[in-house]
């Protein structure tokens, strides 16, 4: 009887603990905008625009320069804005996460610039109009080393041209 009430108390000490420890930790939660699509990033927290209501990048799978169904609506959505603006000429940036050798990843943002820049011509726009330029890894839009953020990393970006 003894060994009983012995083993309760002990048991009511630990989870008196448990529970006071749990009240006690401070959780802290991060909250991201937008989503993972497959492993391509659909956010908006790294979307800035080309126009009023036009995205100014488009994302990208690991490895890939295809184009997904919502990269295209964006490129649309690019094109029209350009068709409406003939006089502006754009730079459509590549860029790739920190996985990689440079020259892999310099590779890989120019063939995920120029889908974009294809994309583009495709809807219309002039190639004169339209330069590609590659910077790989070089330039992340966030610097964190996990899937969210290199998913943020994989996208070509059309700027306005000096």
């Amino acid at each position: 009887m003894n060994f009983s009430k012995s083993f309760r108390n002990t048991f009511l000490v630990i989870l008196l603990s448990l529970i006071v420890s749990a009240c006690a930790t401070k959780k802290t939660t991060t909250t991201v905008e937008g989503q993972m699509q497959g492993d391509v990033y659909t956010g908006t927290d790294t979307v800035k625009y080309l126009a009023d209501g036009v995205p100014d990048r488009v994302f990208f799978a690991t490895n890939e320069s295809i184009l997904t169904t919502k990269s295209r609506d964006t490129l649309r959505k690019q094109a029209n804005w350009l068709r409406e603006n003939s006089s502006i000429n754009v730079v459509v940036e590549g860029h790739a996460d920190e996985r990689g050798t440079r020259e892999y990843n310099l590779a890989l943002g120019e063939r995920r610039a120029n889908a974009a820049k294809d994309y583009l011509i495709t809807y219309g726009i002039s190639a004169d109009r339209i330069s590609v330029i590659s910077y790989g890894k070089e330039r992340p839009v966030d610097s964190g080393s996990n899937p969210l953020s290199w998913s943020k990393n994989r996208r070509s970006v059309t700027v306005k041209a000096n």
